[in-house]
């Protein structure tokens, strides 16, 4: 899900790292890394637009596997960083992490009375069971419900 309000950013981003790709391209840096079946399958994947980092690192670096010069995506640890910085700027005490951000996100689509199905294939949750441990905010909530009557006006 994209939110609307994010999209010309995330656009802007996107023609960013088109650029940095081409430039890299036209220094002769390798493209992304393909595993072996997919390299084969797709042999110019790693040098295709279509299969880049979305969010690639800023700087390169060699592949260990086969020495080659690559810019991989950016770490995991940067977006924990970025998280922990906007928790501070936000002055929240509470641990905070991307997890905390994906627990928030399926709480407030449940408080918002969307349906929990919805909710469970926006997580990509196999099993409904996983998604229902989020429910419980549900229960605190039952003072906000309407009765069905109330809605028909009746």
């Amino acid at each position: 899900m994209l939110a609307p309000s994010v999209a010309a950013e995330l656009q802007a981003h996107l023609e960013s790292t088109r650029s940095l790709f081409n430039s890299d391209r036209e220094k002769g840096v390798s493209g992304v890394f393909m595993p072996n079946a997919l390299a084969r399958k797709y042999p110019n994947a790693e040098i295709s637009w279509g299969w880049q980092y979305a969010f690639p690192s800023k700087s390169l670096s060699v592949d260990p596997r086969s020495g080659m010069t690559r810019r991989h995506h950016l770490s995991e640890s940067g977006l924990r960083k970025a998280i922990a910085e906007a928790k501070k700027n936000a002055h929240i005490d509470k641990r905070v992490t991307s997890h905390t951000l994906r627990h928030s996100f399926a709480t407030h689509l449940l408080e918002a009375g969307t349906n929990i199905r919805v909710v469970q294939k926006l997580l990509g949750h196999a099993d409904v069971k996983t998604t229902e441990i989020y429910t419980h905010v549900l229960q605190q909530n039952l003072d906000k419900v309407v009765s069905p009557l109330e809605r028909l006006g009746g």
